[in-house]
């Protein structure tokens, strides 16, 4: 298993962090901070007993240290934990700073529960491919593994009738809503036909990442509203 620090200051988004990775499987979430003092202490504390940290997911908004200093303290544990940013901040210059610091893989907020594991799958692919502790057999094994981190072709990772990009849209259209939306409303928001967001929305459903919520009008049909699921 692989051992998780979640270091996030919303409560909410920090239990969807653990309920994506009990889903993916092979994750163990050994510790919640919601602050840099508190995420460094029990890093710290832990890399000191028989069973460090590995992972630690790393939202670079806290409450009382800029994410990225904590990421560069955080290189200093002997052994490092590795360091995927799941963030709101989406300027360049914080994407450059985040990995000069540590930071192997970068997540934006809001996000789908398919993204967050098509990042959590090329990690555990790259750790995989350092498994073991001695010397590299060749300079292609090291490529291979970095390779790993390098996000795939979606043209070539996508369930077919699926486009990443527009699932990834109407999950921002659900999560930024707030209280949900039907799929005409999503619709709308995206530019889509009612159909094809239906269509994404169901899927989401099935996922997981959004609840369905049937209301009941006065007149006509009941409909079906998207809300996200928040843990």
């Amino acid at each position: 298993m692989i051992r998780v620090l979640v270091v996030e200051d919303d409560r909410v988004i920090a239990a969807a962090h653990v309920d994506y990775l009990s889903r993916i499987g092979g994750f163990d979430v050994v510790a919640h901070a919601a602050t840099a003092q508190e995420a460094l202490r029990r890093a710290a504390t832990a890399a000191d007993g028989a069973h460090p940290v590995d992972l630690v997911l790393l939202d670079l908004g806290l409450p009382d240290a800029s994410g990225i200093s904590l990421a560069s303290a955080l290189s200093g544990i002997v052994p490092s934990p590795d360091i995927i940013a799941i963030t709101a901040q989406r300027d360049l210059d914080s994407v450059r700073s985040a990995m000069a610091h540590g930071v192997l893989l970068y997540l934006i907020k809001p996000f789908t529960f398919a993204a967050f594991g098509e990042k959590i799958r090329q990690y555990r692919s790259y750790r995989e491919a350092l498994t073991g502790g001695g010397d590299a057999v060749s300079q292609r094994d090291i490529d291979r593994a970095l390779a790993n981190l390098r996000t795939a072709d979606s043209r070539r990772t996508a369930a077919p009738g699926r486009a990443p990009d527009t699932e990834d849209a109407v999950g921002r259209a659900i999560r930024d809503s707030g209280g949900g939306l039907t799929a005409s409303e999503v619709a709308g928001a995206i530019g889509s036909s009612r159909v094809t967001a239906w269509r994404y929305l169901e899927r989401l459903a099935d996922d997981g990442t959004v609840d369905r919520v049937t209301e009941y009008g006065n007149t006509g049909r009941p409909q079906i509203r998207y809300v996200w699921r928040s843990r």
